[in-house]
């Protein structure tokens, strides 16, 4: 085997490790996203708007939403809590499983109670995966 061969395997095999690499990669990146999606991703479970609340100063609003996934699983409790006075994102504060009325109450401006969890806003969340 002479140089010239040598070096035109060494190019294919390059060649085949970057396309390999790549491909993994590619799946990885669609693993990974179809675990978020999965688990992580709120904005496939709100379903209904059934109670929204405002803080007392105005400074936060709470939208509980109730997810029904079907006939597999049991009604879900959504909360999302909504900045007026900043441009920030929303932020999921609480979801509950088993469960489909929410009661929002506001001791503060800061804290919020919802369905008897007592959550300092924007900074707790409660999570039922979390709490079991």
């Amino acid at each position: 085997m002479n140089d010239a061969e040598k070096l035109e395997i060494k190019k294919v095999y390059k060649k085949t490790l970057l396309v390999l690499l790549i491909w993994i990669l590619f799946f990885a990146g669609i693993l990974g996203y179809g675990i978020y999606w999965l688990f992580f991703d709120w904005t496939r479970f709100k379903q209904e708007l059934i109670a929204e609340s405002t803080s007392p100063q105005g400074t936060y609003t709470v939208k509980a939403y109730v997810s029904d996934a079907g006939a597999t699983t049991s009604f879900s409790v959504l909360g999302e809590l909504v900045f007026n006075h900043e441009k920030r994102k929303s932020k999921k504060i609480y979801w509950q499983y088993r469960e489909n009325r929410t009661y929002i109450n506001w001791s503060d401006d800061d804290t919020v109670s919802i369905n008897g969890v007592t959550l300092n806003v924007p900074d707790e969340t409660y999570d039922f995966r979390d709490n079991e």
